[in-house]
């Protein structure tokens, strides 16, 4: 197939004739600037038939994790003291609480409310309600002025929920504040963006950041609201460098961008390296970054997490049961079985974020005490993800449960409850180019088509996609119909899982313990577009301080190896 005119096919019709609505506007943003824009403004819209990109999505995400001995029960992956047992499915470089510091990140600079996923949307018409910078708007809120119910009637210190406890053993964790009517109505947490409590991990790291800022305000008592706040940003976004970027994209990307960094020079000696997000006037949210590469943090989401090692929670929520033995599903669709948000949750489910973060060596214990790493960046989302509570009718029912039981039932076939299937007709109403074209245009060679698969990173499942029969490529898959032309949030995901499973192969049998990253599409466009967004600030550490760390100023112990895991320890201490 011509490489150029791959990305140029006529629309598939949909299953509702007629073709694919908006298919003859025009794609390419007018401007560099404004809330929503384009890092590619000049390449064509991919397009593809409705039910395509459904089957393609329900593909990613059709394959619930059983007990071999039991079908009819949720599996988990093994947990023994004594021995680090790695789930072929788990990545071993990135424990799991950076899929919901991403999470949290991702809701600090975007909010799109308004854009369907039924039709086209102008990229130039969108408004971001998010500020296109790391300045954690989605914790203050307005600020204490203008939102004074979220804040103490001090006016510098954030309100906290009820006390949470691990299933009765104190802590200091707190619930968010929530508004209470007396009924049955969910009680909504009182917080700068709603979807930080739409599951109790991230609603938990939310919490989290309150409590950070309220311990900075006391050891800063003699100094302002707006000052403490200009610390607690900055160590974020020194996080957000430093830490996220480097776990997900990889140092050299980072340095590559920031070689001062690298050098520890002034920046002005190594001048920052943007190869494709260059504002011209005021920051922006690249579309290929909101609606296709940032959503890599979607194939890291496990199908169980275990909260504290005091929990229990199988069948019935507070003790354990075969299969699950302490551990809950990130959604279900059963009461108190999964981790769904939007509404309190009992005072015994407080995180143990030692089993989220590497915080005080608890990244080598091995059993139920193990940080639980995130799964790998592929092209299988977990089970759970094809049913979202929001969009789906949660049930009560009685133990014991089967796997159908905790899989929700979709409200409404035209607001699809698979997040697969969201993000890739989103993609399309978004005008996206094709993850083919994009590569192109940053200079590297496509991945073939045999070599983007439907499958989890793991050496077995990769070698059977493979295979002509399977019809698990883009090669053949719903008859080579997406054939050099991806979706650029399946070929991100893909890519990665490729570059993985050529460092892995020539590994032999250790190769599925080998990490996986982003790869050289999707690293650059996260990293580029964080790193950017902080440049572009003149409030940001990068430019008001550029060489700054957190040991400049040691407001938190041992600031030297500074990271999530100990800005949270810090924060609950």
């Amino acid at each position: 197939m011509n490489p150029i005119s791959a990305t140029s096919k006529k629309p598939n019709a949909s299953a509702h004739g007629g073709g694919v609505r908006g298919a003859d506007l025009s794609r390419r943003s007018s401007q560099f600037d404004g809330r929503f824009g384009r890092l590619f403004r000049a390449l064509p819209a991919a397009s593809w038939g409705v039910e395509d990109l459904k089957a393609l999505g329900n593909a990613m995400t059709s394959n619930a994790e059983t007990l071999a001995s039991d079908k009819n029960l949720p599996a988990a992956s093994p947990e023994v003291d004594g021995k680090i047992i790695q789930d072929s499915e788990e990545n071993s470089g990135i424990p799991a609480g950076y899929t919901y510091l991403g999470q949290f990140i991702d809701h600090d600079i975007t909010f799109d409310p308004a854009s369907s996923l039924q039709k086209q949307n102008d990229v130039d018409g969108l408004v971001d309600f998010r500020t296109p910078r790391l300045d954690l708007d989605s914790l203050y809120g307005r600020g204490p002025e203008d939102q004074p119910y979220m804040y103490e009637p001090d006016g510098k210190t954030f309100k906290l929920g009820k006390p949470l406890t691990r299933n009765g053993t104190a802590g200091n964790s707190r619930d968010l504040p929530r508004y209470d009517d007396g009924s049955d109505a969910p009680k909504r947490a009182l917080i700068g963006d709603k979807r930080n409590d739409e599951n109790v991990i991230v609603s938990q790291l939310h919490g989290a950041m309150l409590m950070f800022h309220n311990k900075l305000a006391g050891i800063m008592r003699n100094d302002s609201f707006h000052a403490v706040q200009r610390m607690v940003r900055w160590h974020y976004q020194w996080v957000v460098v430093n830490d996220y970027l480097v776990k997900l994209c990889g140092k050299d990307v980072v340095h590559d961008i920031l070689p001062h960094l690298d050098k520890n020079e002034p920046i002005w000696k190594n001048k920052p390296a943007l190869q494709f997000y260059k504002p011209q006037q005021d920051a922006f949210m690249p579309i290929e970054f909101a609606a296709a590469a940032y959503r890599f943090g979607h194939s890291m989401v496990r199908p169980v997490y275990r909260l504290s090692t005091e929990l229990g929670g199988g069948d019935a929520p507070l003790k354990d049961a075969s299969g699950l033995a302490g551990r809950f599903f990130i959604f279900a669709g059963v009461h108190l079985r999964g981790l769904n948000g939007f509404d309190a949750f009992p005072s015994e489910w407080a995180i143990d974020w030692r089993l989220y973060f590497d915080i005080g060596g608890s990244g080598v214990k091995t059993g139920i005490e193990r940080v639980q790493p995130s799964y790998k960046i592929d092209t299988a989302l977990v089970n759970p993800l094809g049913f979202l509570p929001e969009f789906s009718v949660v049930v009560q029912a009685k133990p014991p449960l089967t796997i159908e039981q905790l899989q929700a039932k979709e409200k409404s076939k035209d607001d699809p409850h698979n997040l697969a299937v969201r993000n890739l007709l989103r993609g399309m109403s978004m005008s996206l180019p094709s993850g083919q074209d994009v590569a192109r245009a940053m200079g590297l060679t496509p991945i073939s088509d045999n070599n983007l698969r439907v499958c989890k990173a793991a050496l077995v499942d990769w070698a059977e996609a493979g295979k002509p029969d399977k019809k698990l490529t883009m090669e053949t898959f719903q008859d080579g119909r997406f054939a050099g032309c991806a979706p650029l949030w399946f070929y991100v995901l893909a890519e990665a899982q490729y570059e993985w499973a050529k460092r892995a192969t020539s590994k032999g049998s250790k190769g599925d313990e080998e990490p996986v990253i982003l790869g050289p599409v999707g690293g650059r466009i996260v990293a580029e577009t964080l790193i950017g967004l902080l440049l572009a600030d003149g409030h940001s550490y990068l430019r008001q301080a550029p060489n700054w760390k957190p040991s400049d100023e040691p407001l938190v112990p041992d600031s030297k190896k500074f990271d999530m895991g100990k800005l949270i320890a810090f924060a609950l201490s």
